[in-house]
C-alpha cells in the first residue's frame, strides 16, 4: 500500500497532471476531501508550445512548472510521481509502480499519446512531439545533423542531413513547419555560412486534401499560403508508407532522403489497463454527459482521454486543451454536488474557437460565429491566448521576453545541444516516450 495518511474525508485519486488534472485539483482546494494526484513526471507541461522548444525558440523550463509548487495552496493534497499501471474497479484500487492505493472516487485524466497507426518503421525512426524529452531530442538531432552536414563531402548525404519532413497538417505540423521555415530563412544561414540552404527542403505531408482539418477553409488556405512564403513544400493527399531513418517512401511513390521525420499525424488515448472493454472506444474511455465512465459509478474521465458523444460531437469532443480545462472545472463542480447528494449537471462544451500560428506575423484564427482572421491580428491573438494560458507568472514572463527578443533580433538563443541525441537502435535502454 502506498503510504498516504488515513483521512476521515473521501479520497479522490486523480491520474494525470495535465490541463484537466491540474484544473480539477485547484478547483477542489476547499472541499472536505483527500486528494491524491499521480503523474509519471513531477511537472506540468504546456504542450501547445512544445514545438518552440524543439525548434530552439524556448527552453523547456519556460513551458513546464513543478506540480508540487503549483498545487501548494491546496489543502489535504498529496502528489506521488509514479506511473499508474491498472485500475481495479471491483475493489476500488489502483496499481502503480510504487504500490497500490484505494479510492472513493477516481478521475482519469491521462491525456493522449502519439498514434503511429501501427507503422513499426515510423515508430522506430520518426520523432514524436508530445513530451519535453522528445522536444529536446528533436532539437539536438536537428542541430547535430547540421553539424554533420558541415563536414561531409557527399552532396547527397549533406542534403539528406539538411532535409526535414513533417507528417501531419494539423496545428502541430503547421506550426513546426513554419518555425523551421523561419530558422531556414533567418537564423541557420548565419550559423552555418558554409552550407547552401537553397538545397535544404522542409516538406509537410498531409493525408487529406487540406491543412488544419477541423478549421475553416479560410484558415486552411491562409496557412498554405503562409507556409509557401517560408519555402515549405506542402504535399496534400500524401501519406508516408515507411521510413528507415534515411529514406521516407511516400504513397505517391516518391522517395525523400532525410535523416529527420517529425510525426504530427495523430494521437490516441493513454489510459491505464483494467477498465472493461465496453468502457473503451477508439482508444478513448467512453463517458456519459457527467464524465462518468460507462459501467462504473465512481470512476470518471476528463480531457483528451474522455469520449463524450453529444450533438455536434458524435465522435467525442476534440482532444484540445480548452476541452480539458472546461471538463476539469465542470468535474470539480459535479464532485462537490456528488458529495452533497445533489443531482449532477451535464457538461456542455463552449467552443471559443481554434487557432494556429505559422510564423512571424502569420497566424489563423477561427472565432465563434464562423468568422475568421489571418495575418498579424490573428498572430497577436494567438500570442495573447497562449501567454495568458501558461501556468506560472515566471513562465509567462520568460516566454514573453523570449518572444520579444526573437521578434526584434531575428534570433533564437537556445540552439544548444545540451544532451547529444542517440538513435534508438544505438541505445542500451529505450525509454517509452510515445
Amino acid at each position: 500500500m502506498i503510504p498516504i495518511p488515513e483521512s476521515k474525508h473521501p479520497r479522490i485519486i486523480i491520474i494525470g497532471g495535465g490541463f484537466a488534472g491540474v484544473k480539477l485539483v485547484k478547483k477542489l482546494k476547499n472541499l472536505p476531501v483527500q486528494i491524491v494526484l499521480f503523474d509519471r513526471n513531477n511537472y506540468h507541461t504546456f504542450q501547445p508550445l512544445l514545438y518552440q522548444v524543439a525548434t530552439a525558440g524556448l527552453e523547456p523550463d519556460s513551458i513546464a512548472d513543478p506540480l508540487r509548487k503549483q498545487l501548494e495552496p491546496v489543502k489535504n493534497f498529496f502528489f506521488r510521481m509514479a506511473e499508474v499501471y491498472s485500475v481495479d474497479g471491483a475493489s476500488n484500487m489502483i496499481h502503480t509502480e510504487i504500490g497500490v492505493l484505494d479510492y472513493d472516487y477516481l478521475v482519469i485524466a491521462t491525456g493522449s499519446r502519439t498514434n503511429f497507426f501501427g507503422n513499426e518503421s515510423i515508430m522506430q525512426h520518426a520523432f514524436a512531439l508530445k513530451q519535453i524529452p522528445q522536444a529536446l531530442d528533436l532539437r539536438s538531432h536537428i542541430l547535430q545533423n547540421f553539424e554533420a552536414a558541415t563536414i561531409t563531402e557527399d552532396p547527397l548525404e549533406k542534403k539528406s542531413r539538411m532535409n526535414i519532413v513533417i507528417v501531419g497538417g494539423g496545428p502541430t505540423g503547421v506550426e513546426v513547419a513554419g518555425a523551421l521555415g523561419e530558422l531556414k530563412r533567418s537564423i541557420l544561414p548565419k550559423d552555418y555560412p558554409e552550407l547552401d540552404f537553397s538545397k535544404m527542403s522542409i516538406i509537410l505531408l498531409e493525408g487529406s486534401s487540406s491543412l488544419l482539418g477541423g478549421m475553416s477553409d479560410f484558415a486552411s488556405e491562409k496557412a498554405l499560403k503562409y507556409l509557401k512564403k517560408f519555402h515549405v513544400d506542402v504535399y496534400l493527399d500524401t501519406l508516408v508508407k515507411s521510413y528507415d531513418g534515411h529514406s521516407a517512401l511516400l504513397s505517391n511513390g516518391e522517395e525523400i532522403n532525410t535523416h529527420t521525420v517529425v510525426w504530427a499525424a495523430g494521437v490516441k488515448g493513454n489510459y491505464p489497463d483494467g477498465l472493461k472493454e465496453s468502457s473503451l472506444e477508439r482508444d478513448r474511455i467512453v463517458v456519459d454527459h457527467y464524465n462518468r465512465v460507462a459501467e462504473y459509478d465512481n470512476i470518471f474521465a476528463i480531457g483528451d482521454i474522455a469520449m463524450m458523444k453529444s450533438e455536434g460531437y458524435e465522435n467525442g469532443h476534440p482532444m484540445l486543451a480548452p476541452v480539458a480545462i472546461q471538463q476539469g472545472n465542470h468535474m470539480a463542480m459535479n464532485l462537490k454536488r456528488l458529495l452533497k447528494g445533489e443531482e449532477l449537471k451535464p457538461f456542455k462544451y463552449f467552443d471559443k474557437g481554434s487557432m494556429a500560428t505559422v510564423g512571424r506575423n502569420k497566424a489563423v484564427v477561427d472565432l465563434p460565429g464562423k468568422s475568421s482572421l489571418g495575418g498579424f491580428p490573428a498572430w497577436v491573438i494567438w500570442m495573447f491566448v497562449h501567454l495568458i494560458s501558461i501556468i506560472g507568472f515566471r513562465n509567462k514572463l520568460i516566454v514573453f521576453l523570449n518572444w520579444v527578443w526573437n521578434y526584434f533580433t531575428y534570433d533564437k538563443g537556445t540552439r544548444l545541444i545540451i544532451r547529444k541525441f542517440i538513435p534508438k537502435k544505438l541505445r542500451k535502454t529505450e525509454p517509452e516516450l510515445t
